[in-house]
């Protein structure tokens, strides 16, 4: 017969008993519903930034200048790429060209270009927005 070692009584003046080791892995430390949630964690206590912007402190201001950089930044951006794509066109159409040329360039090459940083200035500028509002809603 196997000789049996049980674990010493409590109270016999024996050393205490340490806890049980557990194994923590993500499932169990991130609640995968089998093991029970443990207390939540409180929340650090900040003021929303919304109310520093409306308060007009200078953390608000910075927030606010942020945005406002991003936007410049983005409007920058596509000036720029206009004026490289769209500033020597009257260069293009000073040399000698039959007249269907020259509208063909009007028509075919300014207005999609126009048209396609229009449409890349508004959507940059939709997502500066966003983020902003990400931001203050944090």
């Amino acid at each position: 017969m196997s000789e049996q070692h049980l674990p010493p009584a409590p109270g016999r003046g024996d050393a205490p008993r340490r806890p049980r080791r557990e194994t923590v892995t993500y499932a169990s430390a991130h609640g995968d519903g089998t093991t029970p949630p443990g207390p939540a964690r409180p929340r650090p206590v900040h003021p929303p930034a919304r109310s520093e912007i409306d308060e007009q402190t200078t953390l608000g201001h910075t927030y606010v200048r942020s945005l406002m950089r991003s936007q410049l930044r983005a409007a920058l951006t596509a000036l720029g790429a206009l004026a490289l794509l769209v500033g020597p066109l009257p260069l293009l159409l000073a040399l000698p060209a039959p007249e269907a040329f020259v509208w063909l360039t009007l028509g075919l090459g300014v207005y999609p270009v126009v048209w396609g940083t229009a449409h890349w200035y508004v959507r940059r500028a939709e997502r500066n927005e966003r983020d902003f509002a990400g931001l203050v809603e944090r």
